[in-house]
């Protein structure tokens, strides 16, 4: 109970939150695993270039996530001062910030797809690179539905209504599946026919998410003057932390894309088992990501409501739930890599390498991931955002970058040494978020 005698987030509320979250994230997730695991028929170098072309996109992915944590943020605080005006207007403007960028990335994209692809990887076996060039193309036609799709999602959650983007991204990952087994399996249409797919269902979701904000949420639904006038005051308050976590996710992303420059360099055994280890891990950090996301909608309202000792009171819940989530979801990826695995087809090598790479990621992930990457939510929320963005690309070229090349090149680790300087990487992030979080400054900042 705060002290202006208002409960924000009781016990029933917080699970009708992060249910539904943890739901959409792990259908987020699955949609490129069903990807990579379909694609996994047409070949080894079908799913190669599949994944390079992922890292890629999971790059726009996160850059358009960051600017919607930015909006969903800002929206959190005026719902939680009661203001439904600013609201509305902070969720009309955060629709147009979302859809001009992701407009502009796709246009840039579709003009210069195939050069992009060789300045990031270079030089790569040809029926790698072509599979990768047609995933590219017809995906990035995507990427307008994708930053829509954000922008409402990011809305519904800001007021603790995480049911209805679930619902979307249950249809996505329908149509998703459905296209797959038509265009693959029964028209084998391959890598293309994944691609079609992927981008039906982000429009069919998009579609889906901008309809429900009009007819089920008349406090926050969009208008003409809300979404196609700028009101450059209102989008320079969301980009105060949309930006820096823009910048954030994509220097963390671009790393990653040189790594993944690097390991394209081992040839096709460690492509395939990078790709298939990241769809893999990615599904048992679904859990922390939940709790992640949770935590910018609670900790932006506590902060807009201006109560200090509440707001510290659901930090300390929901970094306690990011813990436990996260070490229960990694114990069962542990006894769960073998099952997994036998679902694709891979040589023996690949299926070796790709093994190793996850046993030591789920230990790691256990003991690091949720103090690395949950509790810089709760800062990002409170306000911090630029301190975060400063923290982890630090630690992403310093530690990442620097130890995965001594690591794989130095002492010739290969993919695993990449893999191991991520370790690095987290360690260092989970020991400063972790002591900025348990100072308890951030609960005390200033908001407008």
């Amino acid at each position: 109970m705060s002290e202006k005698g208002t409960v924000l987030f009781d016990r029933n509320k917080l699970i009708r939150l992060l249910l539904p979250i943890l739901g959409e994230q792990f259908l987020a997730i699955s949609l490129g695993l069903f990807d990579s695991v379909m694609v996994a028929s047409c070949g080894e170098a079908a799913v190669s270039g599949v994944s390079l072309v992922d890292a890629v996109s999971i790059l726009i992915i996160q850059v358009l996530s960051a600017l919607a944590t930015g909006g969903a943020v800002i929206i959190s605080r005026y719902v939680g001062q009661d203001h439904k005006g600013h609201a509305k207007r902070a969720a009309g403007q955060l629709m147009l910030v979302l859809l001009s960028v992701s407009l502009a990335l796709m246009l840039i994209i579709i003009f210069s797809y195939r050069f992009l692809l060789v300045l990031i990887f270079g030089k790569i076996e040809k029926d790698v690179m072509e599979s990768a060039v047609t995933y590219f193309f017809i995906s990035a036609l995507s990427y307008p539905a994708l930053g829509a799709y954000n922008a409402g999602a990011a809305v519904f959650r800001s007021q603790g209504n995480s049911r209805i983007s679930l619902v979307a991204s249950l249809v996505m990952n329908v149509c998703n599946i459905a296209g797959n087994a038509f265009l693959i399996f029964v028209l084998h249409m391959g890598v293309a026919g994944a691609a079609i797919a992927t981008t039906a269902s982000r429009f069919i979701a998009a579609a889906a998410v901008i309809i429900l904000l009009q007819t089920k949420n008349p406090v926050l639904s969009l208008t003409v003057k809300t979404l196609f006038v700028p009101d450059w005051k209102m989008i320079k308050r969301i980009l105060s932390i949309g930006l820096p976590s823009g910048v954030e996710n994509g220097m963390f992303h671009i790393g990653k894309l040189m790594l993944a420059s690097m390991i394209s360099g081992f040839g096709t055994v460690a492509i395939t088992a990078n790709a298939v280890a990241n769809s893999v891990s990615a599904v048992f950090n679904v859990p922390g990501c939940a709790v992640g996301q949770a935590m910018l909608v609670v900790i932006g309202q506590a902060t807009g409501y201006g109560d200090r000792n509440e707001t510290l009171r659901y930090g300390r819940i929901l970094h306690r739930m990011g813990l436990i989530a996260q070490f229960a979801a990694q114990f069962l990826h542990l006894t769960l890599i073998w099952p997994i695995l036998s679902l694709y087809q891979l040589s023996d090598a690949t299926f070796y390498e790709t093994a190793r790479l996850l046993v030591t990621c789920a230990v790691c992930s256990m003991i690091f991931w949720a103090e690395s990457f949950c509790t810089p939510n709760i800062l990002r929320a409170a306000g911090r955002a630029k301190f975060t963005m400063v923290v982890s690309s630090f630690s992403m070229w310093v530690f990442r970058i620097g130890s995965a090349v001594i690591l794989a090149r130095v002492f010739n680790l290969g993919v695993l040494g990449v893999w191991i300087g991520m370790y690095i990487d987290w360690v260092f992030r989970a020991v400063v978020f972790g002591y900025s979080y348990r100072k308890g400054r951030w609960a005390r900042m200033e908001y407008t």
